[in-house]
């Protein structure tokens, strides 16, 4: 059964920085050259939205509201996906999610796409 498994959510004050990872060692696609990888962040009372996905040469795709603060990386040879936020903002405060495989542009989901268990981030003003 595939796991992705995320870590390093956590509690920041607005301005600061947190990296997000994501153990996808057990996630394996035949027809991963087609698709990315990527984070999607749900806050409380609002719909799951993609953040920012990268596909298998390193090309990456960003939401507009992330643009700027965010990277997104991977170890292809460990499959662990990252997630570098800076210059948080309490707007930022959501749980995030690792997904695979994802939709590159825009950034979105399939019904076949495994997710991991989510980290929440909080950012206080």
């Amino acid at each position: 059964q595939v796991k992705l498994e995320e870590s390093g959510g956590g509690s920041v004050q607005a301005g600061g920085s947190l990296r997000l990872s994501c153990d996808a060692s057990g996630y394996i696609d035949r027809d991963a050259k087609y698709y990315c990888m990527g984070w999607f962040r749900q806050a409380p009372g609002k719909e799951r939205e993609g953040v920012a996905a990268i596909d298998q040469s390193g090309v990456a795709t960003y939401a507009d509201s992330v643009k700027g603060r965010f990277t997104i990386s991977k170890d292809n040879a460990k499959n662990v996906l990252y997630l570098q936020m800076n210059n948080l903002s309490p707007d930022d405060t959501a749980m995030y999610f690792c997904a695979a495989p994802t939709a590159c542009l825009p950034i979105k989901s399939f019904g076949r796409t495994y997710w991991g268990q989510g980290t929440q981030v909080t950012v206080s003003s």
